[in-house]
Parts: structure tokens; C-alpha cells; sequence
């Protein structure tokens, strides 16, 4: 059964109470009532309400000063004055004491319903943000950028440049280069560091739930949109906002985009109020975008606007020595999960370096992990590396294959692995089912 929403309602007058009392309930609140400020403050140090209807004027402690107090105790509750006439100086100054409305009394119920449901989308609003500000604001991950080839090094060195500017940046490369890894660590090296990272799979939505995602919607905007909803520019205020995959972006989307990099405002779906942001914009693909504008599949303003530094990520296969770099991180990554404390050995390296990576970084990491599960001695050998044979014996004798082969047998050694379902081989490979079912008709392999 769902959980109705928490009020608690303070005022002295006893019919106003109940007959106030009575009308939330009938809405589908869940009601407390206090006739005092004292009593308010023990009510609420045990209920928690999410939304606090108090009057200004109170018997002993007045409504300023609990207003004070509950925003010190619970601040993560909404409180909404109740104003009479004569007292509106006192409800103006109560909003900027942290109150999030006042309402005038005698409250016509409608406008009052409105005020609530404002304030719980803005509590809903605030407890997202705070939960992406606790748990999904990346650490410095330099420590696992794992490197000594110079094409490497110049992309850190290029990393820390960028880091500390305000600057649209566009991060280029191959699937599986690593590029969410390049986003975290540039907001974690920014000066938004502290504040929420909030990543969108561009690809993964239909162009409506994407702009719904992106900007919000109003209730009502949509089929199925049965109350407001903020979207993750609100979410990402002060901070940084990925967009992955950004070249599957609709002509639609990206117009809208195209006017929050410029004007940092923008519109919820089915909304007219302008919504204004601070949000650092860092964007990644795996496509030509260059190739897009001038087929007229992406707007070239768009591009520029959001392209101000190009970070371009090297295929792992052109980074040399790294791979057995990489291969020695990874490994010890894994003893530590799995608490073991095995080794590769020098054949193994030899043949992981031999091989193309046409998965890169991601693709080296799945082998070693299938290669320390599989393995029941304390050293990793070429028979415990999943590499496609035909794969090792090219590379073996110097036949390079060209970048459709590579990514064919990919694709093909991901189906198999995942047993034919798509969806799973999509999460293997890194990218959305969306995009996977795109490359399965590009190359014919569709069923």
C-alpha cells in the first residue's frame, strides 16, 4: 500500500484545525495536529513530517521561532506559513528564514494542495541531490588511470588543464576506452568536485523519457505523467552533467540542449516557466560527429557549443607497454576482491599484447576476470585467457584485421557469452541494447 505524505499542521484555533485536518485527510494525507509551537517541535522530532503547515501567530513560542528551530532539527522538511491578514511582512520574512511558501488564511484547499505538492517535489528534489552529493560524486580515480605510453600522458596532462575550467568538453574514443572514467575524473579535479556528477545514457531512452529525464516534466505533460517531476539539470545544479553517447541524440534534444549550453535555462516537458542551472556540461561518443554535421545528422552549432576542448581517449591497442601494465592492475584488483594472490605469467602477457583490444580497456578487464575465476593455480596461462582463436592466431602472424572485423568478433564473442540475449551482451560491451541493435543491422547480423 503506498505511504500517503506526512503533514503535521500547528495552529492555535481549534475548528480551523479540524476542519483543516479533515479536508488533508479526505486529499490522502496522512494528518498530526499540534495546537502549540512546543508541541510542533516534540511532534516532529518523532514523526519527521515532510511538509509543516504553520501558523505565524502562536500562543508562547511563535511561529518564527519554530520555523527557526524545526529548519535546525529537521531540514529536510518543507514548512508552509499560514498567514492572517496583517501578518504578510512576517510571512515574507519567514521564506527568507528558509519557509518554503505561505499560504493566506482562510486557505482555499486547491491553493493549498498546490503548495504541498510544491514542496514535495522540491523535498523530492532536494534528498536526490543530496543522495548523488553523498554517494555518486566521484573520488580523484587517478589512482586507476593506470599509464606510461606518451599518447596516455598527454591525456592526463590534458586532464589536469581542463580540470580546474568551466568549459563544455567533448571526450572522444573507441567503446570501452574509458570515457565516464575521463568525465569523473575531470569533475572530480574541478572546482565542483563536492557537488553531484549525474550521468544520462543518451541512448538508452526514447527522445520523449530522454527530455523528460533531461529537463523534467509537469504533471499532466505526457501519458502516464501523473505527477511533476524534476529533471537531471535540477539534479546536477552546481555540479557536472554527463551525457554519454551523445550522438544518438534526436534533432529535437538536441536543440533544447543546444539552448541550455547557452542560456543555462531551459523548460520542464509541458512546462513555461524558465528553470535556470549551473551545470557543467561534459559530453562523450564513439561516432564521427564531424562526419554527422556535414551529413546533416547533427547541428553543427550544437557541436561547437559543446565541443570548446576535445579530449580525444587512445585505443589500447596504440598504447604499448600499457597493456601488461593494465593486466598487472587488474590482476591485483582481483586478488584483493577475491582475496587470492595469484600472477600472470610471461606467456600470458606476450599473448594479451599480441592481441587487438578491439574492446580496449573494458574488454582487457573482462579477460583477466574470467581468467582469475577460471584459473585454480596461483598463475594466470595463455589457456585461461577467453581470446577468440582465430583472433590470437591473426595477430600471431602479423594479419592486422581491419576495425569492422574487430568489432564483428566482438560483438559475436558478446552474444555468445551472453547466450543470445541482447540485453545482457549490450551490458558486456558497455553500450545501450539501443545502440548494439544499431551495429547488429549495420553488419547483418541480425536473425
Amino acid at each position: 500500500m503506498k505511504t500517503s505524505v506526512a503533514i503535521l499542521l500547528v495552529d492555535d484555533d481549534v475548528a480551523f484545525r479540524h476542519v483543516m485536518s479533515s479536508e488533508l485527510l479526505r486529499l490522502g494525507y496522512n494528518v498530526t495536529t499540534a495546537a502549540s509551537g512546543e508541541e510542533a517541535l516534540r511532534k516532529a522530532a518523532v514523526n519527521e513530517p515532510e511538509v509543516v503547515l504553520l501558523d505565524i501567530r502562536l500562543p508562547g513560542m511563535n511561529g518564527m521561532d519554530v520555523l527557526k528551530q524545526m529548519r535546525e532539527a529537521n531540514p529536510s522538511t518543507e514548512v508552509i506559513m499560514l498567514t492572517g491578514h496583517g501578518s504578510i511582512d512576517s510571512a515574507i520574512e519567514s521564506v527568507k528564514m528558509g519557509a518554503f511558501d505561505y499560504v493566506s488564511k482562510p486557505c482555499p484547499l486547491d491553493e493549498l494542495n498546490m503548495r504541498i505538492q510544491r514542496a514535495i517535489e522540491r523535498r523530492a528534489l532536494r534528498h536526490r541531490a543530496s543522495v548523488l552529493e553523498r554517494g555518486l560524486t566521484p573520488p580523484d580515480l587517478s589512482g586507476s588511470f593506470v599509464g606510461e605510453s606518451p599518447k596516455f600522458q598527454q591525456l592526463v596532462h590534458l586532464i589536469d588543464r581542463v580540470a580546474p575550467s568551466a568549459s563544455s568538453v567533448l571526450i572522444t574514443g573507441e567503446t570501452g576506452v574509458g570515457k565516464e572514467r575521463v568525465a569523473k575524473l575531470i569533475h572530480a579535479r574541478s572546482p565542483r568536485a563536492a557537488k553531484p556528477f549525474v550521468v544520462v545514457e543518451c541512448a538508452a531512452l526514447q527522445e520523449t523519457l530522454l527530455q523528460s529525464e533531461l529537463f523534467g516534466h509537469n504533471r499532466g505533460a505526457f501519458t502516464g505523467a501523473e505527477k511533476a517531476k524534476p529533471g537531471l539539470f535540477e539534479v546536477a545544479n552546481g555540479g557536472t552533467i554527463f551525457l554519454d553517447e551523445i550522438g544518438e541524440v534526436s534533432p529535437a534534444t538536441q536543440t533544447k540542449l543546444l539552448r541550455v549550453l547557452d542560456t543555462s535555462t531551459f523548460r520542464h516537458v509541458g512546462g513555461t516557466t524558465e528553470v535556470k542551472v549551473d551545470v557543467r556540461v561534459l559530453s562523450a561518443t564513439n561516432r564521427d560527429l564531424t562526419a554527422m554535421v556535414r551529413q546533416g545528422l547533427f547541428r553543427e552549432d550544437l557541436f561547437y557549443r559543446m565541443s570548446t576542448i576535445r579530449l580525444e581517449i587512445p585505443p589500447l591497442r596504440s598504447r604499448g607497454d600499457d597493456i601488461e601494465l593494465l593486466s598487472k592492475h587488474f590482476v591485483s584488483l582481483f586478488n584483493e576482491r577475491f582475496g587470492s594472490s595469484k600472477q600472470i605469467s610471461a606467456e600470458a602477457l606476450r599473448l594479451l599484447r599480441q592481441h587487438t583490444w578491439p574492446g580496449n580497456v573494458r574488454e582487457l578487464l573482462h579477460v583477466i576476470e574470467a581468467a582469475m575465476v577460471v584459473c585454480e593455480a596461483d598463475l594466470l596461462l595463455p589457456e585461461h585467457l577467453p581470446l577468440r582463436p582465430q583472433m590470437q592466431t591473426q595477430a600471431t602472424n602479423g594479419h592486422l584485421p581491419t576495425l569492422e572485423e574487430m568489432e564483428r568478433a566482438h560483438i559475436e564473442r558478446a552474444l555468445n557469452q551472453a547466450g543470445g540475449h541482447r540485453g545482457n551482451a549490450a551490458k558486456l560491451l558497455g553500450v545501450s541494447e539501443r545502440n548494439l541493435y544499431r551495429k547488429l543491422k549495420e553488419y547483418q547480423m541480425m536473425p
